[in-house]
């Protein structure tokens, strides 16, 4: 048990438990699998309007069903994004922002893990344009409706970036930026470790900026936790080097409900800062110079 008074096995429900969310806006991405499907389904619980962007429209209308059975007066929306496509990312801000609703809350979920070496619609190593590229776009097209929803609700915004422990599994250099579609150096769990690496010094940047700015939006990055879902097929968890398992932890494999616990107490707690100058050191400590100030 933590000074929270959750732990290890606490579920999402439990630390959201007394939180309501009405009138809060949301945008989660990556909600037709794992833990995007729970962090939509309990921010809807919570009363929270939650706009899933999906790259598959049909699974996330699946989805969204399958909440509204749950919680029938749910307040979700299904908005297509491809994060692996700059021009999908650019359409769907375009669309949300055109849309006149508030943004409260942004949540960096999707990704893809270990995949083999593949360039993205605009010639880009699939994983790092999907996990860090996508997302870093993303966040600063809709910072400005972010900003505007704080200043006018008088409420923090937050912004969460979904990153791992395996960002410490990477190539030694760090982010090969050079290197980053060379197909003779490319090694999928590394540039998988590459791309969570980018996710947190993304984060801790934009904290720095929003916070010099004076803007009353807080963003943070996260390790939700290892846990198995189908982000890793049975086939590519085979692969999994020895030295990412004891990265990881080979045997603290928590479920879907109670790895989305982590991002959902991030989103909804009062002590949210208090809690995040303590859960922040490790990773306030890497170095944040290679990563781009918000446009």
């Amino acid at each position: 048990m933590t000074s929270s008074g959750f732990s290890l096995s606490s579920t999402a429900e439990e630390v959201t438990h007394g939180i309501h969310g009405s009138g809060l806006t949301a945008i989660v991405t990556g909600t037709t699998h794992g833990i995007g499907i729970e962090t939509a389904r309990v921010l809807a619980l919570r009363g929270v309007h939650v706009i899933m962007g999906v790259r598959n429209i049909n699974a996330g209308k699946v989805v969204r069903e399958e909440i509204l059975k749950e919680i029938p007066k749910a307040k979700v929306s299904v908005m297509e994004l491809d994060l692996s496509s700059m021009a999908s990312v650019r359409k769907f801000a375009s669309e949300f922002n055109s849309s006149s609703l508030p943004l409260n809350i942004l949540i960096n979920n999707a990704g893809i893990c270990a995949a083999p070496f593949t360039l993205s619609k605009d010639n880009i190593e699939l994983q790092f344009a999907t996990n860090y590229l996508g997302h870093f776009l993303l966040t600063n097209l809709l910072l400005d409706t972010m900003k505007k929803t704080a200043n006018e609700s008088k409420k923090e915004g937050r912004i969460i970036i979904v990153s791992s422990d395996g960002h410490n599994y990477t190539y030694p250099e760090g982010i090969l930026f050079e290197k980053i579609n060379d197909e003779s150096s490319f090694d999928r769990w590394k540039a998988y470790g590459q791309s969570k690496l980018a996710n947190i010094l993304h984060a801790n940047e934009l904290a720095r900026y929003l916070k010099e700015d004076g803007v009353n939006i807080t963003a943070n990055s996260l390790h939700p936790g290892a846990i198995i879902t189908n982000i890793v097929s049975p086939e590519v968890g085979q692969t999994i080097p020895k030295g990412l398992l004891n990265v990881l932890g080979e045997f603290v494999i928590k479920s879907v409900q109670q790895n989305r616990k982590v991002g959902c107490y991030y989103e909804s707690r009062r002590n949210f800062r208090n809690m995040m100058e303590v859960a922040g050191d490790e990773a306030g400590s890497i170095p944040t110079e290679l990563c781009g100030r918000p446009a």
